[in-house]
């Protein structure tokens, strides 16, 4: 993780936005820092010297020895992030969890009250956001896992929380997605067990991280129903990415003719949920696995589709469309107009819009 990621999470963690750290840095040595600034630490544009690293620690409250390399530094501010976030976090989230024990929690349908309402903010909200609420209701639900259906709720939870971390690190995104697997085995109920395979499959197949679990798990979905469902489209998606990815065109053709047959028979009227799959959002899949393929008039055709339909409420997914064209360009050799014509879908986009998933299309467009 960046400096500047780490940065974020550092003041996510307080609930501050950007402008009211650079007051807080403001008030407490009387520089004249703006917003535009922490924004472009946060970016990576530009890294805060040692006198900006002094000043950040001291109105986070971590401790700082001002180390020079980029690679102590980042240390530095994960063990900081670790001891500036606990105490509190850690209280708050103890008394939920016991206070579940003690009283029952919530009811099976309270719960899938906040599970349709947290896949309708993860569409528009920040992975920090969704990080810090769904990791205190994992707290909370493992106290009641004395039901099935509670296991599937914990097994959805799980996958939300997992799409907050990077597909790429190998390590966190794919624990959780694996867990969640297990977790919905736990629950007996087939349409879970196949939704959060499929989702953890496209997750990691649009982000282009860790193809071989999300075959995996792509197969697993597979294996327990070739019924048509969301969960099933998911999972014939996240393969044909990861076909793509590896150079298998006809693989990865003969998977979206499979997937438009699915959605054909399961397709979601919902529009702003992270468990529905409308027709605009099959032609953002469809439109970067194109792209990814060199399909230039077919990318375009899906580009124009999903643009008809997408909710001006959603502009994250707008961008992403955007990045599809900057990669189309890279692709077919202009590098280097490619990675301006994204950067500057990017910088269009405000930076608490930005996700974990279009960081790593910039990361593809760029490599």
């Amino acid at each position: 993780m960046s400096i500047g990621a780490l940065i974020k999470d550092l003041r996510s963690a307080r609930g501050w936005s950007q402008g009211r750290l650079a007051s807080e840095i403001n008030d407490a040595f009387g520089t004249n820092l703006a917003r535009e600034y922490v924004s472009n630490w946060e970016r990576s544009k530009i890294e805060p010297g040692s006198y900006y690293l002094r000043c950040l620690s001291a109105v986070l409250d971590v401790p700082l020895a001002v180390l020079e390399d980029d690679v102590k530094r980042r240390t530095f501010l994960t063990d900081a992030a670790g001891a500036a976030i606990a105490p509190v976090v850690a209280s708050d989230l103890l008394t939920a969890g016991f206070a579940a024990r003690l009283k029952g929690g919530p009811s099976v349908e309270a719960w899938e009250g906040k599970l349709t309402t947290y896949g309708t903010q993860y569409m528009s909200l920040g992975a920090a956001d969704i990080q810090r609420r769904v990791s205190g209701e994992l707290v909370v639900v493992q106290q009641q896992l004395d039901k099935p259906q509670l296991w599937s709720v914990a097994a959805r939870l799980m996958t939300l929380y997992a799409k907050t971390f990077p597909g790429s690190d190998g390590s966190k995104a794919v624990h959780w997605y694996r867990m969640a697997a297990d977790a919905a085995d736990e629950s007996g109920d087939a349409q879970a067990r196949i939704w959060v395979r499929g989702r953890a499959a496209i997750a990691l197949g649009y982000e282009g991280a860790s193809l071989g679990v999300a075959d995996v798990l792509a197969d697993q979905a597979l294996a327990v129903s070739d019924k048509p469902s969301l969960g099933l489209l998911n999972a014939v998606m996240g393969k044909a990415h990861a076909a793509a990815l590896r150079g298998d065109r006809a693989t990865a053709l003969a998977l979206v003719d499979q997937g438009r047959r699915i959605f054909d028979a399961s397709g979601s009227y919902e529009q702003t949920s992270d468990y529905a799959v409308p027709w605009w959002r099959m032609n953002v899949f469809l439109s970067l696995l194109l792209a990814r393929l060199g399909d230039e008039k077919g990318a375009v055709e899906a580009q124009e589709q999903a643009r008809r339909e997408l909710p001006a409420s959603l502009p994250r997914f707008a961008t992403h469309l955007e990045l599809h064209r900057g990669l189309m360009l890279a692709r077919s050799g202009d590098r280097a107009g490619g990675a301006a014509y994204a950067q500057a879908a990017m910088d269009a986009l405000p930076p608490e819009k930005h996700s974990l998933t279009l960081r790593m299309l910039m990361d593809e467009i760029r490599a």
